[in-house]
């Protein structure tokens, strides 16, 4: 037995040690230990030619693996196709190749072409016999060659100390600080010969912290409560009562789901719903409001379905967790397996390490890290743990495939719960509806009459393919309690456990030597547990991620958290604390809050609330020439950052402006209700679930977020890229965004809300109409200048929408397109059926009168104003 398969516990230590040896040996060895020159000779020479002849056709990477089976890699035909092993290595007798080409095989291959005869398949025989001998996989000559620089970054590199634990300095302006953090801030300030600016109004403070918390616009009611409250825990007070609502949780929870690069669908090539995924968003959410300890909430997540469970709500709950892993974009449209599971890996190995260690090990799949101690072999290790992995996201790789081809029911997490039985009478009309017409497509199949092509260019028989695949899928979504609402997109150990192979140049069939699965080298986490070689390694993984001594993890937690609350972090590439990363502004700062975020039971909310608090967060947004001169990036934080509103908080200001935001968590997702099967993004899927998105009222967390199919009233303010981890988002200033301001049916739609709704009180003059807008939108009250600059345009624009009014003719919505008549015998394409409701009739938003346009337009134009758009 090999030392790599060996059934015991070892160290974390122990592990790195195995893995130096094997760099070391590979690095010495690389381009050595050829095999036996005569066997290698006979195989390109007898072997080769027969495989090339008869095979490659249809069992190589050029052209397609049909059963599974590639023959143009040993790895491949040794590990077989869907059959089963295609050769065993010195058994001739018991390999499945010699059994297919045979002259007495019941099915046998080629299946096209000449067979081969009584001499080439002796000479396979004799191939495998000997040991199937292959021309080696070289690794390349750089293998393993980064040792010393490596070794060097490890000792000198930041990120990769243990924590210190460094006392508050000392300060000349001791009354200025109100906490040890502001401490830390003004040493630096006062180091540079600086002074932080004035605190913010409070005004000013409240819309801050209502957004920053809430990402909700303070109401007029809460901004009079706070202003008029003169106590000294006033603004405590209200940031208690915001970290106790449920739109904390739907404003950070929408920051986690960014790191999580969460989606719906499987994004390109061909894009396939994930239905279940609003699952884990709302797992995501109530965690956050719960205030799961952080180092809990990432074992949930990357390994809940090993961890213990008190009840089959609590097991839901974790299963569910685990959909971090497995809703990330997928090619299903990958010709190779094997390809299909290391891209998956790899991108499972990216969103982990990045999210929570701000590392990119992705970058070590073809080669040794060019920037950061992470060796080919560490990321292999940590792939070793993702192969033994069941990606349960419900679907299946398959080049060319069309309807229900990518669903793989059985490759979903089975939830629990009682599901009632499929209705007895429609199981039976259906099953033989689906005989019927599999006796008539069966008929028809591969006939002269079957394949003459119809008058719309299609074979004949095509609709009677389609009926059959149609009527067949109805009947397994009865039978199936995956689509009936009983599953998840998650991960479970696989039925394979065990370590993998380096894939040299991160080519997934060429195989280098297995490397023990464990963890990253770059730095040390003493008491890390070993790895069960029971399990896949994953709950062992989540323990190392979360361990307190892991000097990563709570670095990186922390600085995410003040990036959203102070506009940058204090290590401003909030996802690469690696060496092309940036360095902390304050790196005693950083460690004191993360030390501070262990000890206070790595509690969020008492992150947060810590935070917020501080005199830091506190000031105005107010710069000054010497600021302006000696920190313009404001990396010393001598003042508060103005942000833009994110898409999100945008589109819920404006209903909540206008008074039309349902606050109440909708049920699922409008993606709930969609088949697995491809969703063309300009289709009528497509366009079903943009109408679902325009007609919701609920909080933008809540809005169908399909790859690719982002709602239009996200989309002009930089959304998040659901492909890859996103700490930070783009602030883009394009004129596509003026545009939307102006035009879009959204905006104008909350603005002819708002001014119905102050309309409908005829007692109220226009002065004080003028008023509650200002207060409805921006949080204040109009100056005078305000007041009459608005008053003066409200009448002028009623005159000139009088005239437009009389001379206008009425405005036809675009009628529905009708959709084209079918023969009786066709039914929809399964790829082409509208899965979410008929075309959209253009959205035309018309006020009822010129006094309505004219208050909408006002309303409109603050909606577009900067003050609305800026939180300072």
């Amino acid at each position: 037995m090999g030392w790599t398969d060996r059934e015991i516990h070892t160290t974390e230590e122990d592990t790195n040690v195995y893995r130096a040896l094997i760099l070391t040996f590979l690095a010495s060895t690389a381009g050595a230990a050829e095999p036996d020159p005569a066997k290698l000779e006979y195989f390109e020479k007898k072997v080769r030619p027969i495989l090339v002849g008869h095979c490659y056709a249809c069992h190589s990477a050029d052209t397609k693996p049909a059963g599974g089976l590639r023959v143009d890699d040993r790895n491949g035909i040794i590990t077989g196709g869907n059959g089963g092993k295609a050769i065993v290595p010195g058994k001739s007798a018991e390999s499945l190749l010699l059994k297919r080409v045979a002259k007495d095989a019941k099915k046998r291959m080629p299946a096209e072409g000449e067979h081969l005869t009584d001499e080439q398949i002796a000479i396979l025989s004799k191939w495998i016999d000997e040991g199937a001998v292959w021309p080696p996989v070289k690794l390349p000559s750089s293998f393993g060659k980064q040792k010393e620089k490596y070794e060097e970054l490890k000792r000198e590199h930041w990120a990769f100390q243990p924590m210190t634990n460094p006392k508050a300095p000392k300060v000349a302006d001791a009354g200025w600080a109100m906490d040890d953090i502001d401490r830390f801030v003004l040493a630096k300030l006062e180091s540079a010969k600086l002074k932080p600016v004035g605190d913010a109004d409070k005004l000013t403070l409240i819309r801050r912290i209502t957004f920053d918390l809430t990402g909700l616009p303070p109401t007029p009611a809460e901004i009079d409560a706070f202003v008029n409250d003169d106590s000294k825990d006033a603004f405590p007070k209200v940031v208690d009562r915001l970290l106790a609502s449920s739109a904390f949780g739907e404003q950070w929870g929408r920051h986690w789901l960014d790191v999580a690069r969460y989606g719906e669908s499987t994004g390109p090539s061909r894009n396939i719903p994930y239905p279940h995924a609003w699952r884990y968003r709302d797992y995501v959410i109530d965690s956050i409001n719960a205030d799961v300890p952080f180092n809990r909430f990432i074992q949930e997540q990357v390994a809940g379905d090993l961890l213990p469970a008190a009840s089959e709500d609590e097991s839901n709950r974790l299963k569910i967790a685990t959909g971090f892993l497995a809703l990330g974009v997928k090619d299903v449209n990958q010709r190779f397996k094997v390809r299909f599971l290391m891209d998956n890996v790899d991108e499972q190995i990216d969103a982990v390490t990045r999210s929570v260690l701000g590392l990119t090990v992705s970058c070590a799949r073809c080669h040794d890290h060019k920037f950061d101690p992470v060796p080919q072999a560490d990321y292999y290790a940590m792939a070793g743990i993702f192969t033994s992995t069941d990606n349960a996201a419900g679907v299946r790789n398959l080049m060319g495939g069309g309807g229900l081809a990518y669903y793989a029911p059985e490759m979903l997490v089975k939830l629990g719960g009682a599901l009632p039985a499929a209705p007895t009478e429609q199981v039976e009309k259906l099953k033989a509806e689906v005989e019927e017409a599999k006796k008539k497509w069966d008929a028809i199949r591969g006939t002269p009459e079957g394949l003459k092509k119809a008058a719309d260019g299609f074979p004949t028989q095509r609709p009677f393919r389609l009926k059959y695949e149609k009527l067949q899928a109805d009947l397994n979504a009865l039978n199936d309690p995956a689509a009936r609402g009983l599953a998840t997109h998650g991960v479970r150990d696989g039925k394979q456990i065990g370590d993998t192979e380096i894939r040299v140049r991160g080519e997934a069939e060429k195989l280098g030597p297995t490397v023990p699965r464990g963890y990253l080298t770059a730095f040390s986490v003493p008491g890390a547990p070993p790895i069960n070689p029971k399990q896949s390694g994953r709950l062992e993984l989540a323990q190392w991620l979360t361990s307190a001594q892991n000097p990563l993890t709570a670095r990186v937690a922390v600085n995410r958290v003040w990036s959203h609350l102070f506009g940058r972090g204090l290590v401003a590439t909030v996802d690469n604390f690696g060496v092309t990363g940036d360095t902390p502004s304050h790196p005693e700062l950083l460690d004191h809050l993360a030390n501070r975020f262990v000890s206070d039971g790595w509690s969020v909310k008492k992150l947060v609330r810590a935070l917020v608090l501080s005199r830091t967060y506190r000031l105005a947004s107010d710069s000054n020439e010497s600021l302006k001169s000696h920190d313009p990036a404001n990396k010393l934080l001598a003042r508060h950052a103005p942000r833009r509103l994110t898409a999100e908080e945008f589109r819920d200001a404006a209903l909540a402006a206008a008074g039309t935001l349902d606050a109440k968590r909708p049920e699922g997702s409008p993606a709930k209700a969609m088949r697995m099967v491809e969703m063309r993004d300009n289709g009528p899927e497509a366009n079903g679930i943009h109408e679902a998105a325009d007609k919701s009222r609920s909080r933008s967390v809540y809005l169908p977020l399909l790859r690719g199919v982002t709602p239009k009233a996200l989309e002009p303010f930089d959304p998040v890229d659901q492909t890859l981890v996103s700490g930070s988002r783009d602030t883009t200033t394009v004129p596509g965004q003026a545009l939307f301001l102006l035009n879009s049916s959204f905006v104008r739609r909350q603005s002819l809300a708002l001014a119905e709704r102050e309309l409908k009180d005829t007692k109220v003059s226009d002065a004080d109409r003028i008023q509650r807008i200002y207060r409805q939108t921006l949080g204040r009250t109009p100056t005078e200048k305000e007041q009459a600059r608005a008053v003066a345009f409200v009448a002028e624009y009623e005159s000139a929408a009088r005239e437009e009014f009389r001379t206008a003719k009425p405005v036809a919505k675009k009628p529905a397109a009708a959709k084209p008549k079918k023969k009786a015998e066709e039914p929809e394409d399964p790829d082409q059926i509208d899965q979410t409701g008929e075309a959209v009739a253009d959205d035309v938003v018309q006020p009822k009168d010129a006094k309505t346009a004219a208050w909408l337009a006002l309303v409109q134009a603050l909606y577009g104003s900067a003050e609305f758009r800026y939180v300072r």
